[in-house]
């Protein structure tokens, strides 16, 4: 007869249900992840690529007018003839201060500028077309290769002979010397369109004129720009030359007219200005391209 009752050995044999309450409460703690960089080693990771990035192209300019300030002072060079980079600096911002500077550089703005637009709103639509339509370029390439091979002060005589010393033989000798930049990058621009898109674009019903202001002409704008921004520089430098030969006022009339007085300082100030506005002009038509040229990787 078995006995109902369990004996001492049968429970030492029965197996143990470990309590789900004590068995969480003595589970090992979960592993503490290391903390994650502060944000100052963050910002320093971000910060130092961009910095090195805006600073490496000024190590040459920083370079170049260190040795300007140093050459004439060690006696590399005649003081007379090279001031200081420092002497250049006073004297450019003495020509602010007095109002000089503001004049001349009004001057050759308003010249270079007015040229400038009305090259641009020629030569574009030109450029178009003689690019889309061939009997156009038929009819206006051997012109156009006889004219775009004449230097622009080459023909500074001519201009003044038949327009006069005036504003506006300087303003049709930067239309003409900005023209032919523009003209032929944006020829360029549009016949190099990749043929795939306007294929493309053609099977889904596009009509020429959306194909053309959906397709090509966005495709063009940055070799469209690259003419506009050789253009810009041209105008500037054509305008100076042609104000040293016979104007009143402009930046090229202070660089002659402080070279005659001798005031050689005066004369480095208005290289300067040159450089500054000529910078200050790329870098807007720059912003420009960026902006209507969004689509580019």
């Amino acid at each position: 007869m078995s006995s109902a009752l369990a004996t001492p050995t049968d429970l030492d044999e029965a197996p143990v249900v470990a309590d789900p309450l004590q068995t969480r409460a003595t589970s090992p703690a979960p592993e503490v992840r290391p903390a994650a960089p502060n944000a100052a080693k963050r910002a320093g990771a971000v910060v130092g690529p961009v910095a090195w990035r805006i600073l490496k192209p000024s190590i040459a300019i920083v370079a170049f007018l260190a040795l300007w300030e140093l050459a004439p002072r060690i006696g590399l060079v005649d003081e007379v003839f090279l001031p200081p980079f420092s002497t250049v600096v006073e004297a450019f911002l003495d020509l602010a201060a007095s109002g000089e500077l503001w004049q001349h550089v009004s001057a050759s703005l308003s010249r270079a500028l007015i040229g400038f637009f009305v090259a641009v709103a020629i030569a574009i639509p030109l450029g178009i077309a003689i690019a889309w339509y061939r009997p156009v370029s038929d009819f206006l390439n051997p012109i156009l290769e006889l004219f775009r091979n004449t230097a622009a002060l080459a023909l500074l005589p001519v201009f003044i002979l038949i327009l006069g010393i005036g504003e506006e033989s300087k303003i049709a000798l930067v239309i003409y010397a900005c023209t032919f930049p523009i003209l032929l990058n944006t020829i360029s621009g549009v016949r190099t369109v990749d043929p795939l898109l306007i294929k493309s674009a053609s099977s889904l019903g596009l009509s020429p004129v959306r194909l053309f202001q959906k397709v090509v002409l966005p495709a063009a704008v940055p070799t469209i720009f690259t003419g506009i921004r050789m253009a810009a520089a041209s105008s500037i430098l054509v305008l100076i030359a042609a104000e040293m030969v016979g104007a009143k006022a402009g930046l090229g009339y202070l660089i002659t007219a402080s070279q005659f007085n001798f005031q050689i300082p005066n004369m480095y100030a208005g290289i300067v200005a040159i450089s500054v506005l000529g910078l200050s002009l790329n870098a807007i038509l720059v912003l420009i391209e960026r902006r209507l040229s969004r689509w580019r990787v």
